[in-house]
């Protein structure tokens, strides 16, 4: 991806900046050095403030720590789990929150969480060394749970954009317990960008505590408000679910990469990288199924020029489709189905 527009203006510091790219910068991703650089000098000629500079000296830096850390391990897949700091030990919700992430690091997965207490403490307890925090810098939290990893698997940040871009970024799925506004807010954060096709295709799961109707209530007023409104459609539904039990919630998310491997939107044509490949007959009955959102039929395909740059999974199969970029819920159902088609 190149950007050959995006200059300073000046012929000089132009020719700097490029020196100064080809001196730190391999071939294939020059430009992204270039293009950076470039943004740094700007923000001198526009004359940023100090907070503004501030605030983007600590950004960068907390990206590229975190980056940089999660770089060794983007080989195995891993859960993000979310729910009430306040959480208590001795509740129910701490104990499945416990066995989910024992359960889930069974499975090959790594866990993630904020590395607070309540929930956070309970997935990082059973997760082990397979578990990673990503903390926010609070007043009254300062110190991480004690089950958090010291070392490289304890990540501290001062904004929360920075560490919820590392939640999305760095996992492969979602999975929720009982909370509050944190609890929420990472939840319909999730399925905003899911519904906008802004994060890749994903297992969001809710995960009920016995005995209670938590996710159930919250549910009902989607439907009640949401639904009725007209904020949302039934197909949006689709993009999550809510489940009883941990069993159900390891199985939601172990099936739905059960084929499934990754996808790669291109300029005209979307990939679906899949574990194995899927006779002609399905791919047929699936083509027929989702008309609404693709044009054509899908195909078996080879990789596209940009995943052979990246040397992008070359060894897996594939299929593409034409996808009209609108229905992101129900291209969580064609996945789904393409797992089911095993």
């Amino acid at each position: 991806m190149k950007h050959k527009g995006y200059k300073t203006g000046k012929l000089e510091i132009d020719k700097e900046i490029r020196d100064l790219a080809v001196k730190y910068s391999e071939p294939q991703d020059r430009q992204f050095f270039q293009d950076l650089f470039t943004t740094v000098v700007k923000l001198h000629l526009d004359k940023a403030d100090e907070r503004d500079l501030y605030l983007i000296n600590v950004t960068l830096k907390e990206l590229r720590h975190i980056f940089r850390t999660f770089a060794r391990y983007r080989d195995v897949r891993k859960v993000v789990m979310f729910g009430s700091h306040r959480t208590p030990s001795k509740s129910k919700e701490y104990k499945i929150a416990k066995e989910f992430a024992q359960e889930i690091v069974k499975q090959g997965f790594m866990v993630i969480t904020g590395g607070g207490g309540g929930v956070m403490e309970a997935g990082n307890c059973g997760a082990g060394t397979k578990g990673f925090a990503v903390k926010i810098k609070l007043p009254l939290e300062m110190k991480p749970n004690p089950y958090v990893c010291r070392g490289e698997k304890l990540i501290n940040v001062k904004y929360f954009y920075t560490r919820k871009l590392a939640f999305i970024k760095e996992s492969d799925a979602t999975v929720l317990f009982p909370g509050g506004f944190g609890t929420h807010d990472e939840g319909f954060e999730v399925l905003t960008l899911m519904q906008t096709g802004k994060c890749a295709p994903r297992p969001l799961v809710f995960v009920e505590t016995p005995g209670r109707k938590y996710w159930k209530t919250w549910l009902a007023f989607l439907r009640k408000e949401f639904l009725k409104g007209g904020y949302i459609t039934e197909a949006e539904f689709n993009l999550f679910r809510i489940v009883g039990s941990v069993k159900e919630a390891v199985a939601e998310i172990t099936s739905f990469y059960r084929n499934y491997h990754s996808i790669r939107f291109g300029r005209d044509i979307t990939i679906i990288r899949l574990n194995r490949k899927l006779p002609e007959k399905a791919l047929k009955k699936l083509s027929k199924k989702y008309q609404d959102i693709i044009s054509g039929e899908i195909m078996p395909s080879g990789p596209i020029a940009a995943e052979v740059r990246s040397k992008e999974f070359l060894h897996l199969p594939r299929i593409c489709l034409k996808f009209n970029r609108r229905g992101y819920s129900r291209l969580v159902g064609l996945v789904r189905d393409l797992n089911n088609e095993v």
